[in-house]
């Protein structure tokens, strides 16, 4: 039996489709219609990503290179940091996810096979097929009005209380928060977050709420390390104007940081992380990069033999997350700076693109 809303649902949505690098339009499409054990849902909000950005201006992550095939799609609706209502599900899907019509809810970005070697072992996050909303046809994402929750869909309520564009930011806090797991923050540690965009600021909350000696934020921009103090960060340095190296090697008594967080996507930003941790220290690299990347491996090695590791979406903590929201402790109305309806996408697009004026941009649909 499926249970649907008393709304009506119309039988056309507008929504942003990708045909290939910057070549994204808003068109009339089709509501999508669930299947047996998905659901339909009514968008309230989209958050743009970094990836979003750069699968917009064809980096060869998502689009390949003389190395690699491309892994995007074109004739897909993009977007996988959403939240939205339940207006259609059937008995199956709703005990499954402990949800029912009406109910506010978000979705993990991938949308695991159950099958394959890592789903088998628990490890989702890597799912073999890799399929994920808003990036191949298969599973549209939510620039759009509408759309419909697989039956493999990892899906969690989240409180109507919250202001959409904020519970939208569940995805970016999740994948912050797995971040700071990986860096095995203890209590004694010095921790450095670089960047204070999105997932910076969710960085600097989650290793707040580890305790640390120090969590210290770098930007360029002073409004951003602003708001890094609200996120938690006992100090800031502004990069444009201090030598962060310097500074964290002076209040370590010159041995370096125990922890670096990589936040911002920019090459210079990796050399800066290796060269202020101390020996044996943890570097957890987050970013997708536009651009190859080239350092001084001897620094890893020989020099102070340290922890590379890599963070890959924000598996087992969207629970956390969305808690951390909830709680009303983070300064989301500055976090969650400017809000367009979908029609604008492209304005959203190229303020996410100038980097300068806003934290996050999130779209709503018309």
């Amino acid at each position: 039996m499926t249970a649907t809303s008393v709304q009506s649902i119309p039988e056309t949505m507008q929504a942003v489709v990708c045909h290939g690098p910057e070549d994204y339009r808003l068109e009339e499409v089709p509501v999508p219609k669930p299947g047996k054990g998905e659901a339909l849902v009514r968008v309230e909000a989209v958050g743009i990503c970094a990836s979003d950005l750069k699968c917009y201006h064809g980096a060869a992550k998502f689009w390949g290179d003389e190395n690699r095939p491309a892994w995007a799609e074109t004739e897909v609706i993009p977007g996988h940091e959403f939240v939205g209502e339940i207006v259609q599900i059937d008995e199956e899907a709703a005990r499954r996810w402990g949800v029912e019509v009406g109910d506010r809810v978000v979705s993990e970005q991938i949308v695991p096979c159950g099958e394959c070697r890592y789903c088998v072992r628990g490890e989702y996050w890597m799912c073999a097929p890799h399929q994920m909303y808003g990036f191949k046809r298969r599973h549209p994402g939510g620039m759009a009005s509408y759309m419909v929750f697989p039956a493999k869909a990892l899906v969690y309520k989240i409180s109507k209380e919250l202001p959409p564009a904020h519970a939208a930011f569940t995805e970016p806090l999740s994948c912050a928060l797995h971040a700071v797991e990986r860096g095995n923050i203890r209590f004694e540690d010095v921790v450095v977050v670089a960047g204070c965009g999105p997932i910076g600021l969710g960085m600097i909350a989650g290793a707040a709420q580890k305790f640390p000696a120090e969590v210290i934020a770098l930007d360029m921009s002073p409004e951003k390390l602003e708001l890094a103090k609200l996120c938690g960060a006992t100090r800031t340095i502004n990069i444009a104007e201090q030598d962060a190296v310097a500074i964290v090697k002076e209040l370590t008594d010159g041995y370096g940081a125990d922890v670096y967080l990589e936040g911002t996507g920019h090459p210079s930003a990796v050399a800066q992380g290796l060269n202020l941790l101390r020996k044996l220290g943890r570097y957890v690299e987050y970013s997708v990069f536009g651009s190859d990347v080239t350092v001084d491996w001897s620094i890893i090695s020989d020099d102070k033999e340290l922890d590379v590791l890599g963070a890959h979406l924000g598996p087992h903590c969207w629970p956390a997350a969305i808690r951390l929201l909830e709680s009303g402790k983070l300064p989301m109305d500055r976090i969650c700076s400017h809000q367009f309806p979908v029609s604008r996408f492209q304005d959203g697009l190229d303020m996410v693109a100038d980097g300068t004026k806003s934290i996050k941009v999130t779209l709503i649909p018309d």
